[in-house]
């Protein structure tokens, strides 16, 4: 009896070879629609699935492998003589290859279509025969990745398909169907209103590259990337330097997230309300920061220093002066398109990645100079809402933190002047990367002291008190009279941090509040004549 094989594929790439043995090798091939059309067409001898069900494609072609004479011969083991001879009852023929890929379910379900046309790509018949082929794998070599047709080929030739080989494709095939699952779930949970914590919580993701190592040189690492929606590292192009680590990755996904934050809460910044001591309305409004350029530094993970300026160079260059050590083999996100001014500054200092939505053409030729240097554009905003932390034999999903304040609370006898309001919704915006407890010194629209990771929050400002008033001694900030404003991501639970702040000339403060001691902070701020505000959000990042 001649071996048998179903093609049945949506990307045409390298079926043809693939096609082109079996026949010379003196299989018969099966197959419907399209492929067909494209195999006779190129001379390759088919046999019509429909001749073999004896049932014609229905249903605009939903229906054409779904019959027992198909999946009969690729299910039938052959080591089962009760299975063989049930095949010949039903003059059923074997089937021992099964070659499908899928209908692109996902790029169309990010292709803007409608709910109905994007149900039309849901693929039922390739799936079910690529799983029943997988099921079977002892006696059915299984195919939906055209990079494997080259060694099945040569499987094949040697006379003796291994074992190992057939359970691989089988767990590919697996691992195929599993993701092209998860991808229609989320797609119609999504379309449901009930996508955010079902049941299963299932991720369709696509390995995008494999990482010469992981945080450490002993670690392994792989780069994966969501394959039914393009989030910011779908959107995202290499254009020098060397290869991405994971520590730079990771770094990358908080330096543009910071820059998009800034387009989110201050460049498109809606007005906040809240009361003042005496009961008045009042609105904080941060437009007057939108024309800025907006610049952050990373290092291991977290912000080294940020700023907005009237221009890149600008901005840049405050950035730098927050903390010209720390910024040293870090990581540059701008909100700007980099042009040849600020590419010869950022070039005086050793930078691993700088992200932008795009390089002039000068710029680039100012950066060749440094080969290792990465430069990266990033087309998408970081726009995902939720974050997944994996913990022991689990993951941690929370909604993403996308508020930045929920009220405008005046708390003080003193008010805050306007340009101390935009220092603040500023500050706020660098605080949501620091790591907890994070407190941030705010001029001139600069984090000219940044705090963080500490387990007390008193020590969290005096380290972030100190590296300011270094700043400031250095000459640092711009001559603007602007005072000085303490951004806490959390409550104070005492009035130390208070006491703290004035002692280094701070006349403004923000925080969530929520503390059964705020009052203890308020009359400190009393006190010593301190503006405070409670926006009622905490920026916890742990």
């Amino acid at each position: 009896m001649k071996k048998r094989a179903v093609i049945s594929v949506f990307k045409k790439e390298g079926v043809l070879e693939l096609a082109s043995f079996l026949n010379e090798s003196g299989w018969e091939i099966l197959s419907t629609g399209g492929t067909a059309a494209y195999l006779t067409q190129n001379n390759i001898p088919v046999i019509d699935v429909s001749s073999v069900t004896n049932f014609p494609e229905c249903l605009d072609g939903r229906v054409k492998t779904l019959h027992p004479a198909i999946h009969a011969g690729i299910l039938a083991r052959r080591d089962n003589a009760a299975h063989i001879a049930k095949l010949e009852e039903l003059c059923v023929h074997p089937i021992d290859l099964v070659c499908v890929n899928l209908y692109p379910f996902f790029e169309k379900v990010q292709a803007n279509l409608s709910f109905d046309d994007t149900v039309e790509f849901i693929d039922i018949g390739g799936p079910t025969m690529l799983r029943a082929a997988a099921k079977n794998h002892q006696d059915v070599l299984v195919l939906t990745d055209p990079a494997d047709y080259a060694d099945a080929i040569q499987e094949i030739k040697s006379g003796s398909v291994s074992i190992e080989f057939r359970r691989k494709l089988a767990g590919k095939v697996f691992n195929l169907t599993a993701a092209y699952d998860a991808a229609i779930s989320r797609f119609m949970l999504g379309e449901s209103g009930e996508n955010e914590y079902p049941e299963h919580y299932v991720l369709s993701l696509k390995k995008q590259q494999a990482l010469r190592y992981g945080e450490n040189g002993h670690q392994s690492a792989c780069l994966y990337t969501t394959a039914d929606y393009k989030g910011a590292f779908g959107g995202m192009k290499q254009l020098q330097g060397k290869e991405l680590s994971y520590n730079n990755i990771r770094d990358l996904d908080v330096a543009w997230k910071g820059v998009c934050a800034y387009s989110r809460f201050i460049k498109n910044a809606e007005p906040v309300s809240g009361v003042d001591t005496e009961g008045n309305a009042v609105v904080a409004n941060f437009a007057s920061a939108a024309g800025s350029v907006f610049t952050i530094a990373l290092k291991h993970n977290t912000p080294c220093g940020a700023a907005l300026g009237k221009n890149v160079l600008d901005s840049y260059k405050k950035t730098y002066n927050c903390d010209s050590t720390s910024i040293f083999g870090g990581i540059v996100g701008c909100s700007s398109v980099i042009d040849e001014e600020a590419a010869l500054e950022m070039s005086k200092c050793f930078l691993e990645v700088i992200v932008a939505p795009g390089f002039t053409d000068e710029a680039l030729k100012v950066f060749a100079a440094k080969k290792n240097l990465r430069l990266v554009v990033a087309e998408i905003p970081a726009e995902d809402t939720h974050s997944y932390l994996s913990v022991d034999g689990g993951f941690l999903i929370q909604s993403n933190d996308n508020k930045l304040f929920e009220k405008w609370d005046v708390v003080t006898k003193a008010k805050p002047a306007p340009s101390q309001i935009n220092e603040m919704a500023f500050g706020m915006t660098i605080a949501m990367f620091a790591k907890s407890n994070a407190i941030l010194v705010i001029k001139d629209q600069a984090a000219i002291g940044i705090g963080c990771g500490q387990t007390n929050r008193i020590w969290a400002a005096e380290q972030a008190l100190e590296r300011a008033q270094n700043v400031v001694k250095a000459g640092l900030t711009s001559s603007s009279d602007n005072a000085t404003v303490l951004i806490s991501d959390a409550f104070f639970p005492f009035d130390d941090t208070v006491r703290a702040a004035a002692k280094y000339g701070i006349t403004a403060i923000v925080q969530p509040g929520g503390s059964i001691r705020d009052e203890d902070s308020i009359k400190a701020c009393d006190e010593l004549g301190i503006a405070m505000v409670f926006t009622g959000t905490r920026h916890f990042k742990h």
